[in-house]
């Protein structure tokens, strides 16, 4: 048998970065003996069992059954190979470089897909990073299990193929069939299922710092007694957060591909994610990680809110863990293997006690704690970490007539608010060049450049900022807090009760700086 070769594309996912992979399938006389090199682990080396059954199950001539010594090299070979991914393409390679395909054209495509033993497709996680990937790099083409084919579809300019079988894209790609592209997914509006503003009673004040954190993507914090309302609170944020548009979806929805979670029920995200871990959670869930890294929560809710319930509790590891990818919206796991990059621009909302038994500074409730019990419970929350949230309340526990009365707040209200300042503040924005989804997300170089403060806002906040003793960090984050409440007014000025309402928020909760 003369000596032949075929090559052809597929992609690893970094983090969630795609990066192309070339496939290189290489046959020769000998005995039989089959190879995958250029650092593939443990699942990837078996993917040849796989395609042994595949080809055997789809009519071909299996591998197994030939005198030939078959080596497959997965190109660059100092990136780690994971995952089943390659299966399909390793299958595509070995039939074109036998002439069981023939006159394929696999240069402007981009091949992806686990393969079952009888030859069917099973889907993979971070089709949509990959059809970034393609359309970033000029592909044509990408041909992936057909369970993929609305996720990979979001992305415009790219002909998503969803095959399947394995004998279905045989027939594609040399021509015997032509599988028409899958329908460009549309952008849904966004979903209601949540937590309305308009089903709290009482807690006005609350509400009013919720507009201001919503407005701004401000961190938040609430400090109250047991039953008090916080969780509500936090949980009715999304039904006033402005929707994610296209440009925020699809990036909220590569972490989610690459995390595993979009199915064919749910290919993307069309909501600003609400994530809700549990205080036993690990760092490694939390920030992401694992010896091949995936996102963590930080990066699920990338672009929507990471909401921390009952904040002592959770482990000082991961609290503190927190800490830098607040400030960067961003966080980089690095690993023996790998490491990997991954957004977590999120709003961080959070709630707690005042003490262990919860009653400390409750005006009907007796509190049983010692100073020293109330004083180590408030301290595992750190003077750095409370610095980067901008927004500390106290919601108390509210009144029987309030809990008997009708709320008098109305969630259209507050979202027509919020779309105001963001339009005001994009409007503002654009002047100067800047992009944010928010005023929290503005570097302290953007905030001097974009916020302007009448004369007396800048000496009411000079004043602040001397007798509060505020970090340069608090100090700016005090500018973006006001400059949102200015947002809500539309102004264009930051005057001093913009700066007063942004100044209290950060001195309510009482808690150790």
């Amino acid at each position: 048998m003369p000596r032949s070769i075929s090559r052809l594309f597929s992609a690893e996912l970094l983090g969630i970065t795609a990066k192309l992979i070339t496939i290189e399938v290489d046959l020769n006389v000998g005995l039989h003996d089959f190879t995958i090199v250029g650092l593939a682990d443990k699942a990837l080396s078996e993917a040849k069992e796989r395609v042994n059954a595949a080809l055997k199950n789809s009519g071909f001539k299996p591998p197994n059954r030939e005198n030939r010594r078959i080596t497959v090299n997965l190109a660059p070979a100092a990136i780690h190979k994971t995952g089943s991914q390659y299966a399909l393409g390793i299958a595509l390679g070995y039939a074109a470089a036998t002439g069981e395909i023939k006159e394929a054209d696999f240069s402007n495509r981009i091949i992806v897909g686990e393969l079952s033993l009888d030859g069917s497709l099973r889907g993979i996680r971070g089709a949509l990073n990959i059809a970034c990937l393609a359309k970033e790099l000029g592909f044509k083409e990408i041909i992936l299990p057909k369970e993929n084919a609305k996720e990979a579809a979001l992305v415009p300019e790219i002909n998503v193929i969803p095959v399947r079988d394995l004998l279905e894209a045989v027939r594609h790609v040399e021509g015997s069939i032509i599988i028409a592209p899958a329908e460009k997914s549309s952008f849904p509006e966004s979903s209601s299922d949540f937590v309305s503003i308009s089903d709290i009673k009482g807690h006005e004040l609350a509400k009013r710092a919720l507009l201001v954190a919503a407005a701004g993507r401000h961190n938040m914090l609430m400090v109250g007694p047991p039953g008090s309302g916080k969780t509500m609170l936090a949980r009715a944020i999304n039904s006033i957060l402005p929707p994610l548009n296209l440009e925020y979806a699809i990036e909220t929805s590569k972490n989610w591909s690459a995390a595993g979670l979009l199915s064919a029920e749910t290919p993307f995200i069309i909501s600003r994610p609400f994530r809700n871990p549990h205080h036993s959670s690990s760092a490694s869930s939390i920030i992401g990680g694992g010896s091949n890294p995936r996102p963590g929560e930080i990066s699920l809710a990338h672009n929507g809110v990471l909401f921390f319930d009952e904040l002592p509790e959770f482990h000082r590891d991961v609290l503190e863990a927190l800490r830098q990818p607040m400030e960067s919206g961003e966080v980089s796991v690095s690993r023996a293997k790998a490491s990997a990059y991954f957004p977590a621009r999120f709003q961080f909302i959070s709630a707690m006690n005042p003490c262990p038994c919860g009653y400390y500074g409750d005006e009907d409730v007796e509190c049983r704690c010692g100073v020293y019990d109330i004083i180590r419970y408030q301290k595992k929350v750190s003077g750095p970490l409370l610095d980067r949230i901008d927004i500390q309340i106290n919601v108390p526990r509210i009144k029987y007539e309030e809990l008997k009365g009708k709320s008098i707040s109305s969630a259209k209200d507050y979202r027509e608010k919020v779309s105001a300042s963001g339009n005001f503040r994009e409007e503002r924005l654009k002047k100067f060049g800047v992009k944010a989804d928010g005023n929290a997300f503005l570097s302290s170089k953007q905030c001097d450049e974009t916020i302007t403060l009448s004369k007396e806002a800048e000496e009411f906040i000079k004043k602040m900022f001397e007798s509060a003793r505020l970090s340069s960090r608090g100090y700016y984050r005090l500018l973006k807090v006001s400059r949102t409440i200015a947002d809500l007014d539309l102004s264009e000025i930051v005057r001093p009760e913009h700066v007063a309402e942004a100044f209290q928020y950060r001195l309510r909760s009482g808690l150790p700086r």
